[in-house]
């Protein structure tokens, strides 16, 4: 693994078997393992479709790229991102190549702990349920983790459980107890919703009061990964450096979004272009690590951007703290082949790891987009990834794409009549 390097010069001039190609042997796996990734069913064969939701008639595609260039801990990934956004991928790769230097993005993670919540709508008196968590802890953990030999072999199972008192909007108290699971290397929901089902009549029986709702919470405050980078600075940047002035304009858009919500949103929106293009070629549910993002960006009360960046000893420095819920065993990561082929090309077993390549992503792509919006605008930056999908709208073969793409550039614009029209002058000077 220290001796992968996804440094890929020139890796986004390669036709896409070249690239397919590059990346199985970056990951020191046969070409043929990665064939879910090209093959005409889109990697997912009908037949395991028609059991994955209901009323299923087909697949729906979207386009899988890889990004270059990531170290996270001193370790080389080249990224799988399923997105139709241009300029993401782009971005991501050449975001890690700033931060790439000495051991790259550094990452540190937390225990995979998630929360199963128990609800008291009408609780009984205060006390009640704190004595019974003091006196029984035991015995609750003991009932549980009976129940799940698998997850306590893999070294996971109940940890603790703790008491929340909160309100109604009018004024009615109401009880939680939040059970902490350490899931392992799963998303964890199944684990956690059969615990939290599994307690809710040993909590009636205990207590006499009636127990409401049983079931995952989607906000894993305790499982967190935080992510740092840093990217040199010298006048006129380069290839692993930023300009100073650059740097300067990258703090100051980050501390508008630390202090708006209007631009923290866009702000954390970029993030999750990154993270949920990684999330759905790795077959994670990116709608509960959106919900659990967002919820955390406001949790102190204030919505505010997620990532900050700061000018600290000449050097550029990114942090971002992020829950981040994922799984590398179960769900869909067994059955989905081009699912299973992505993994084996960012080569983690582990879901800390993942978690904490797929935080990485997120950072990168925040510097991408803050750099772009501080300097050039992102307009600018999407152009010519625009261009190209109204040189193919256009009617433009595969091989007249970038000379229409060159010549809207050198046009200065990139709309659908500017496609048609530089198409229209290629062709005549070439037939005539």
């Amino acid at each position: 693994m220290s001796e992968r390097n996804s440094r890929l010069p020139g890796f986004s001039k390669r036709s896409a078997e070249e690239r397919l190609g590059e990346v199985a042997r970056f990951a020191g796996v046969d070409r043929a393992e990665l064939e879910p990734l090209t093959c005409p069913d889109n990697g997912l064969p009908q037949a395991i479709a028609a059991h994955m939701s209901e009323n299923n008639v087909g697949r729906f595609s979207l386009p899988l790229g890889f990004a270059t260039n990531f170290r996270v801990n001193a370790r080389d990934y080249v990224v799988p991102m399923v997105i139709e956004e241009p300029s993401v991928v782009a971005a991501a790769s050449f975001a890690a190549r700033l931060l790439r230097a000495g051991d790259g993005i550094v990452a540190c993670s937390t225990e995979p702990i998630m929360t199963g919540q128990i609800h008291f709508p009408e609780p009984p008196p205060e006390g009640v349920l704190e004595r019974c968590l003091e006196e029984r802890m035991g015995e609750l953990k003991a009932a549980l983790d009976r129940l799940h030999p698998r997850l306590l072999a893999a070294g996971g199972g109940f940890r603790e459980a703790r008491v929340r008192r909160l309100n109604h909007p009018d004024g009615h108290p109401l009880a939680v107890v939040h059970l902490h699971i350490d899931v392992r290397d799963a998303m964890g929901a199944n684990a956690v919703n059969s615990m939290a089902e599994e307690a809710a009549p040993l909590f009636e029986a205990w207590t006499g009061a009636r127990v409401g709702l049983r079931i995952l919470s989607n906000l894993p405050k305790h499982r967190r990964v935080h992510v740092e980078g840093k990217v040199a600075l010298a006048p006129g940047g380069g290839e692993s450096a930023l300009d100073p002035d650059e740097a300067r304009r990258i703090v100051e858009a980050s501390r508008f979004a630390e202090a708006d919500p209007y631009r923290a949103v866009t702000a954390n929106k970029g993030i999750m272009n990154g993270i949920d293009a990684v999330l759905l070629a790795t077959g994670q549910d990116f709608r509960a690590v959106e919900a659990a993002a967002h919820a955390f960006a406001a949790y102190e009360g204030r919505y505010t951007a997620l990532a900050k960046w700061r000018i600290e000893d000449e050097a550029l420095v990114g942090r971002m703290d992020l829950p981040l819920a994922l799984g590398t065993v179960g769900g869909i990561t067994a059955v989905h082949p081009a699912v299973k082929a992505n993994f084996k090309v960012l080569g983690v077993t582990e879901a800390t790891r993942f978690s904490e390549i797929v935080a990485a992503v997120g950072l990168a792509q925040n510097l991408a987009a803050t750099r772009a919006l501080a300097s050039e605008g992102i307009q600018r930056g999407h152009m010519r990834l625009h261009a190209r999908n109204f040189a193919v709208q256009a009617g433009a073969t595969e091989r007249e794409v970038p000379e229409v793409v060159a010549a809207m550039v050198a046009l200065g614009r990139s709309d659908q009549q500017a496609a048609i029209e530089c198409l229209a002058e290629l062709r005549r000077a070439r037939s005539g």
